[in-house]
């Protein structure tokens, strides 16, 4: 889910100088990726990069294809603006954006509505991946997308106030309240928050509901692709949500926090506990004086009902826009931004979990990045969010309704009623 986390369509289409009108001779009428031909300028379109390493990135290939240059078209960072930006681009059939950075969960919306192309499996390193990344970037058998890097959901928590309770990283959603009790009777737990994860009403609500009902022992979609949220595990997920901001374990700030709300407030001393993607990593450990817990933290598995919790499967993968021009450009491009070595870059610069399975072996790397083991127990557990192709109706049926019952305004088996019925809808849809 998470690269930066998503500039209205009018701002871009100034900013870029080119393919606003809709013209998509070049692209839809041209021969698609694995075909063409046709080189030249590109772009590559992603949410806000909140770690600053994009560009020195895009540099490299610039200095080695001064006639290929990639420019970096930046969206929001909310995601769900982020897709809401690339349907427009791709419904007004506009050659601006190239190659797309997708959330993982986008694949098969894209993909059947032949917004992006195909592309040749056998041209990229996919054995050398996780085999469940790659399968984020397939529809129907084909190769869509390739893995940029991958996500999962750990447990960022405050090692120095759990050693002075000499306690553990929790294995439960009641260690974890436990903890925080005890923490905040101390001098220095005065002032620090329990808990937070993502609980905006965007995508990261989406995300971290299904993580609590998946934590639970339930799913939200089951394998044949109905909706299940209408059972004890889902209930008792959302419980754990909502009596949550009730009883204080759960920061009540955290209701309007996306990723980079709760990184700060992490980083500024205010949380013990913090639902996070790896980036985290890297920006609180930052010795120049922009993290007040550089040094001072831990990584764990999310806790759970009756042990260690499940994330939910995030990342980002590449693909081609139908309409794009340059394509034979696009494809290299994304050959030369997801091979390996790019892949051990990112998370030496920033923390960035790699889709490549050897890179969490390695010695080197983690000794560096102590947190890998727990990362690669994480993604060998996380669950998909629902693969449907009407995507935008599922999330949005997901979101109406959690938030609903972690404001109070509806209860925890109304809310789930509701989504229920209206998941189901979204997931029939044609």
């Amino acid at each position: 889910m998470r690269w930066g986390a998503v500039a209205a369509t009018s701002t871009i289409c100034a900013s870029l100088l080119v393919g606003c009108s809709g013209s998509s001779d070049s692209g839809s009428k041209g021969a698609g990726a694995a075909a063409s031909k046709d080189r030249g300028p590109i772009t590559l379109v992603r949410g806000k990069d909140t770690t600053g390493t994009t560009e020195d990135e895009l540099n490299r290939w610039n200095k080695l294809h001064p006639d290929q240059k990639v420019t970096l078209v930046e969206l929001p960072e909310n995601a769900d603006q982020q897709r809401q930006q690339f349907i427009q681009n791709a419904q007004t059939k506009s050659d601006a954006y190239s190659v797309l950075a997708l959330d993982v969960v986008w694949t098969a919306e894209f993909a059947a509505n032949q917004w992006i192309d195909p592309l040749p499996a056998d041209k990229f390193p996919l054995g050398q991946m996780l085999p469940s990344v790659v399968k984020t970037g397939t529809y129907f058998g084909k190769q869509y997308a390739i893995p940029y890097n991958t996500n999962a959901g750990m447990l960022f928590y405050r090692k120095d106030l759990l050693d002075k309770i000499k306690a553990q990283p929790p294995k439960t959603w009641a260690e974890m309240k436990q903890d925080c009790a005890k923490v905040q009777k101390l001098p220095e737990g005065k002032g620090v928050n329990c808990y937070a994860g993502q609980f905006d009403k965007y995508e990261g609500l989406t995300v971290n509901f299904s993580e609590a009902v998946s934590s639970a022992g339930g799913s939200v979609v089951d394998a044949k692709g109905k909706a299940t949220v209408d059972t004890d595990a889902a209930k008792k997920g959302l419980h754990f949500l909502a009596d949550g901001f009730k009883d204080g374990t759960i920061d009540k700030k955290a209701a309007t926090y996306e990723e980079e709300d709760g990184r700060r407030a992490f980083q500024s001393g205010k949380l013990l506990f913090h639902r996070q993607w790896p980036y985290q990593w890297a920006l609180a450990n930052a010795k120049d004086g922009s993290s007040k817990v550089a040094g001072k933290f831990g990584v764990a598995p999310l806790p759970g009902l009756d042990g260690p919790g499940k994330s939910s499967l995030g990342g980002l993968n590449l693909a081609i826009s139908k309409f794009a021009k340059h394509k034979a450009t696009a494809l290299d491009f994304i050959k030369f931004f997801s091979d390996s070595e790019n892949a051990r870059a990112n998370l030496q610069i920033n923390s960035a979990a790699p889709p490549y399975a050897a890179l969490y072996d390695d010695p080197a790397l983690r000794k560096k990045f102590p947190y890998l083991p727990v990362l690669k127990q994480s993604l060998a557990t996380a669950t998909p969010r629902p693969a449907v192709v009407h995507y935008g109706d599922a999330t949005a049926a997901i979101q109406e309704s959690a938030a609903a019952a972690l404001s109070g305004s509806k209860s925890v088996d109304a809310a789930l009623a509701d989504m229920q019925k209206s998941l189901s809808t979204a997931i029939a849809e044609k």
